[in-house]
């Protein structure tokens, strides 16, 4: 039986006061940033936790900051806020693309980047294949003290994870590179995409790929880097078509979730043209050139 009565709402100041919280619940609490997901839970037949942990007090947890370095990222930025703060950065538009475009306005200011990534029953999360192709890391926070883990690490742990813990940050390594992000949804608005493609690369002089990142969402369970993909694009010019050749010659290593809105061999189907996109939205960046700069000034 839990320590608390049914249907709290405790609001604490502190990370670490919501870590002691959130360990003293177990797993019969939650928190509770932008809600969005929770908000569906009867429509998904679930029933919510009897105690959730208010993050809105603490001001740490919405924080943006961007360098020359790298762009730290609370967990409770909104989509919206993240969208405008990484906006005409030529190696951040994948993140740009996936905030700005997910869902619709009024999800997008209020949904959170920690709801996105710490949902495990949401497969169609736009950020997690445009963090992905980022080379993120989150920041972990519990009682027996802070871990830093990238996020492909963090995604295969998540759902094994002991309650106590909260997601507080994301870190995002920054590179002279460019990125795009490329979802179809089945309508135009506010639909979760059947799939994601999100490419970032970072080019030689003789704009010839020297690292190539990308990453599929919403096709299987858990976002995850398509690595055989990125081995073929390096070395190579950027080349929308020659990419999707090589995405279709590759679709065999993938499964298709199967789902209500779409079946599991529509959702591979479509990536070879997800691919294309995304590396013309590369290449439209290359030529031509963007008014902010890779780097922050």
């Amino acid at each position: 039986m839990s320590i608390f009565s049914p249907l709290v709402l405790h609001q604490p100041a502190s990370i670490s006061e919501a870590v002691a919280l959130l360990a003293a619940g177990g797993r019969d609490c939650a928190p509770l940033a932008g809600g969005t997901w929770i908000m569906r839970a009867p429509i998904r037949h679930e029933a919510p936790p009897p105690v959730f942990v208010s993050l809105s007090k603490i001001s740490a947890l919405s924080a943006i900051a961007i360098s020359e370095e790298r762009v730290e990222l609370g967990a409770a930025v909104t989509h919206a806020a993240l969208a405008e703060a990484v906006a005409g950065y030529p190696d951040l538009q994948v993140l740009a693309e996936a905030a700005g475009r997910s869902a619709n306005p009024a999800i997008r200011a209020t949904a959170t980047i920690g709801g996105n990534l710490c949902t495990t029953s949401f497969p169609a999360a736009d950020l997690l294949p445009a963090l992905l192709s980022l080379d993120a890391e989150v920041d972990l926070a519990r009682s027996q003290g802070r871990e830093r883990l990238s996020l492909e690490v963090f995604l295969e742990r998540r759902a094994a994870l002991v309650p106590g813990w909260l997601l507080t940050r994301v870190v995002v390594p920054r590179e002279a590179g460019r990125s795009a992000h490329a979802r179809l949804p089945l309508r135009k608005a506010g639909d979760y995409p059947v799939a994601i493609v999100s490419v970032a690369i970072r080019l030689c002089e003789r704009d010839r790929v020297t690292k190539a990142c990308v990453a599929i969402g919403a096709v299987e369970t858990v976002a995850r880097r398509w690595r055989s993909l990125e081995a073929v694009l390096l070395g190579e010019p950027v080349d929308p078509e020659r990419a999707g050749a090589a995405a279709e010659r590759l679709l065999y290593e993938i499964t298709g979730r199967e789902g209500i809105e779409a079946p599991g061999w529509y959702r591979v189907h479509v990536l070879p043209s997800l691919v294309r996109r995304a590396m013309a939205g590369i290449a439209e960046s290359l030529s031509s050139g963007n008014s902010r700069p890779c780097r922050s000034p």
